[in-house]
């Protein structure tokens, strides 16, 4: 039995060997006898003498130098063809330097040393690629089953090598290209037509009987990705894209993944480029503490942090499951990351003084924060004490143990806030502001909008409401919101921490405000569904405390741009250091006894622009352009 699994596991790369050998005896002798009759005086060719056999041992010693038995034919390529090319000219180059030793060339005409190489190469490499064709081929016929026509938006790089992947697996028919590049019109990918434009799919699709459509735009920007769906949705056929190219790089895609196009596709922007020299510089290195690393913002900045070579990582989190997920995920990526896990509460000042005292972070990422606007308008002691207090611990913390920066992570709603959530937050802006002028520690502020797909986010809840059939609810027709991607906003609040000095609010620009309804209907035809008889939409009304548009800037907060085109610096509004410490030692007092009348007449008085009532307010827009 042994001898017998022996002997079939060497056979076939011994009948490889043998072919070899005598393509190289072919070659060689039928080289020779063609060049000798052509002389006037032709020498006999001896089928079998010691030339011939000098021949295969060089020829022999080479092909078992260069690797050319590790290969398999089944799976023949381009670069075994190059290995066959390169073991036959450094063959030839052996045969050259044995038969000089050996007669010194007498009966070997030098054309023959020339010619040799080559006719034997086109004899290794076309049995080894005729193979390959026929076991595909033959694979083909006894596994094919139904599979479906697809036509490819986009004829670049990603649509050549989707395609490629594609054919492989036999569940596709790539049946042609379309791409608004009009000079590959009539031009072929691996035998397959650029048909057209993509304003001609519906046409097209029709033509070609395709049964579905695939985006093959990675680079694209959202308005060419609202075009590429808005025509594959008149087609009504399924229809799939392929991973944008950052989460390529991110590895969170593959590159030739056929995936569902999600609404995050559609809201994308374009790349942003940072200074990550300057980032690297300012982490590389460095003991880094992030408050709430196990959220949405905080668990994505943990992430880009162990990327970025930090010394060591430290995240404080409320939540047990949270702070066990991000801890899992970062010791299994970041084995040499040194890692702090720390559950406890930012507001909790003995916490924050033994967290300093233990990791002495030199940057701190504060991203803890209770951001639910409807739920904490009745929960005024609590978003005090997490959004305000927590802020003011753990910035005083920072300070006593000397950290270099101190980065707050603020919101939108901040500004001109209605809510007891924004309120709290500007609160804290505030407090951040003015502590940076008796601290040594650089107290940053970066604020932004709402990011896709964060716990608890209209993104998620629309999906869940389509998944169970409806219906989708929209508090307003006319209410807008800001997005970024949460890999986005992480990024540029690394940017802005290197470029603040200290007491700084910046705000990201999150580019154009975006229609809830306009969301909503979207992502219900991505799900196949129709809002008009499939999964309806209703409105319910704004709630408590929420605002129909978001601002970034306040009215009388002058903006200046800043050395990234994405990130604004907004002048602070100073006050009196002691009215505010006297207001907050005030607000200690009625957390402790629970004194919520108390705290919404500390929020009035410390922001008159703020309605307590939680009175809807529409808001004062600020575009980035004007001045």
């Amino acid at each position: 039995m042994l001898l017998r699994k022996t002997i079939a596991g060497i056979h076939p790369r011994l009948a490889v060997v043998a072919h070899d050998m005598l393509m190289v005896w072919l070659t060689w002798t039928a080289v020779s006898m063609l060049r000798w009759s052509l002389a006037p005086n032709p020498s006999p060719v001896s089928l079998f003498g010691h030339e011939v056999w000098l021949v295969l041992a060089a020829q022999g010693l080479i092909f078992w130098w260069t690797g050319l038995y590790r290969g398999l034919w089944r799976f023949a390529s381009m670069p075994d063809i190059w290995n066959i090319f390169r073991a036959c000219l450094l063959g030839a180059f052996a045969v050259a330097i044995t038969l000089f030793v050996y007669n010194r060339l007498v009966t070997v005409p030098r054309t023959v040393l020339l010619v040799y190489p080559l006719v034997l190469a086109v004899l290794l490499g076309v049995p080894r690629l005729a193979y390959r064709y026929w076991k595909d081929s033959r694979l083909d016929f006894v596994t094919r089953a139904p599979s479906q026509r697809i036509l490819v938006l986009g004829a670049g790089k990603a649509g050549d090598a989707l395609v490629r992947d594609l054919r492989r697996e036999n569940r596709y028919t790539p049946v042609g290209f379309l791409d608004d590049n009009v000079q590959l019109r009539g031009s072929r990918l691996h035998g397959i037509p650029v048909l057209g434009t993509l304003d001609q799919l519906p046409q097209l699709a029709r033509e070609t009987a395709a049964e579905m459509l695939v985006i093959a735009m990675p680079a694209a920007n959202k308005v060419q990705m609202r075009r590429a769906v808005d025509l594959c949705e008149e087609c009504n056929l399924p229809f799939r894209t392929v991973p944008r190219l950052e989460d390529v790089v991110a590895g969170r895609s593959s590159f030739n993944e056929l995936k569902e196009v999600a609404i995050e596709d559609l809201l994308g922007r374009e790349q942003v480029q940072l200074d990550w020299t300057a980032i690297r510089t300012r982490l590389a290195g460095k003991r880094v503490l992030v408050s709430g690393g196990g959220g949405s913002i905080g668990s994505e900045l943990c992430r880009q942090v162990a990327r970025l070579g930090a010394e060591s990582l430290t995240v404080l989190e409320l939540s047990e499951y949270n702070l066990y997920m991000i801890e899992q995920e970062l010791r299994r990526d970041y084995p040499d990351l040194l890692f702090n896990a720390w559950l406890g509460d930012c507001g909790d000042a003995m916490t924050c003084a033994r967290v300093f005292e233990q990791a002495r972070p030199q940057v701190v990422f504060h991203a803890a924060a209770y951001k639910h606007v409807p739920l904490l308008q009745g929960q005024v002691r609590e978003a005090f004490r997490n959004n305000v207090l927590g802020t003011k611990a753990l910035a005083e913390a920072a300070d006593a143990h000397g950290a270099d920066s101190f980065v707050l992570i603020s919101t939108d709603k901040a500004v001109n806030p209605t809510s007891v959530m924004g309120a709290c937050k500007r609160v804290a802006e505030l407090f951040c502001q003015n502590f940076a002028r008796q601290s040594h520690t650089r107290f940053i502020t970066v604020r932004f909008g709402n990011v896709l797909d964060s716990a608890g986010s209209v993104v998620p809840r629309f999906r869940e409401q389509i998944r169970a059939g409806g219906p989708v609810t929209v508090t307003h027709p006319e209410i807008t919101r800001y997005f970024m991607t949460i890999p986005e906003a992480c990024q540029l609040i690394l940017q802005a921490s290197v470029l603040g000095n200290g007491g700084e609010i910046f705000a990201l620009d999150m580019g154009e405000p975006v229609k809830i309804r306009d969301l909503a209907e979207q992502m219900i035809r991505l799900a196949g569904k129709h809002e008009s008889g499939d999964i309806p939409i209703i409105y319910t009304g704004l709630r408590p405390g929420e605002k129909l548009f978001e601002e970034l800037f306040h009215p009388h907060e002058q903006y200046t741009d800043t050395a990234h085109a994405k990130i604004f610096l907004a002048q602070p509004r100073s006050m009196a250091w002691n009215l505010l410490t006297t207001q907050l030692r005030q607000g200690e007092l009625a957390v402790r006894d629970f004194d919520e009348g108390m705290l919404r007449r500390i929020l009035d008085q410390l922001l008159p622009e703020f309605a307590s009532d939680g009175t809807p307010s529409d808001g004062v827009v600020v575009a980035f352009g004007s001045r």
